[in-house]
């Protein structure tokens, strides 16, 4: 059994919310110029999900490897996703 509409839903929001939870928890929001996040899920059963981190960051922070911060806050998506997969996956058999 695949997910819900719903499901698929939170389960973007959760990766969303978690890369944002990472970039801010490296970088204060006032150094940071631009930040988008994307997050898509297809398919129920398997679900592909594609995360994207689009960073930019002030003069301030010259010497700062944004695209580092932006693949480990989408390595932190996808965990946080997995997790939220696994868990809707034990309330199924249960």
């Amino acid at each position: 059994m695949g997910l819900t509409d719903e499901q698929v839903e939170e389960l973007c929001t959760i990766a969303e919310e978690t890369a944002r939870k990472y970039v801010l928890s490296k970088v204060h929001s006032n150094r940071i110029e631009k930040l988008n996040i994307s997050v898509e899920a297809e398919g129920t059963k398997p679900v592909t999900i594609t995360v994207d981190v689009d960073i930019a960051l002030s003069q301030q922070m010259k010497g700062f490897d944004a695209r580092k911060l932006a693949n480990e806050a989408v390595k932190a998506a996808f965990a946080s996703a997995e997790k939220y997969m696994r868990e809707q996956a034990c309330h199924l058999t249960k």
